[in-house]
């Protein structure tokens, strides 16, 4: 069953607020990169210097997972604009409600992603 223009609108919303929040935490780990950049050289101990190249390594790694949701709300956004939104990207078939609830963001059916994630398209 199709969703009804009430529940696209609530998604929408969901989807900005999601959007904005990942931004602002992308932004405040690209500060906390800066900073780490910015004292190095300074620390007491070499081991110092390995604990902040190691935290630098994790924050990046969490803020490019991010950056890979922020461009699938956009597309999700996109998705609502085309009038498409709730429609596979691959198999044009309907994405359950209950997958939409759980992953608003979510442009594929589970089978899809699956054999995408396994290389089968």
């Amino acid at each position: 069953m199709p969703l009804k223009p009430n529940e696209i609108e609530q998604f929408k919303k969901q989807l900005l607020e999601l959007r904005e929040k990942i931004t602002g935490a992308i932004n405040g780990v690209k500060e906390e990169v800066k900073e780490l950049d910015e004292t190095k050289g300074y620390s007491q101990h070499q081991a110092d210097e390995g604990t902040d190249d190691f935290g630098k390594t994790i924050n990046l790694e969490v803020s490019n997972k991010e950056y890979l949701i922020v461009k699938q709300i956009d597309r999700a956004l996109e998705k609502i604009d085309e009038g498409t939104y709730g429609i596979c990207d691959i198999s044009q078939k309907e994405i359950p409600k209950p997958r939409l609830l759980a992953i608003p963001y979510a442009t594929m059916t589970v089978d899809a992603q699956e054999k995408m994630e396994k290389g089968l398209l």
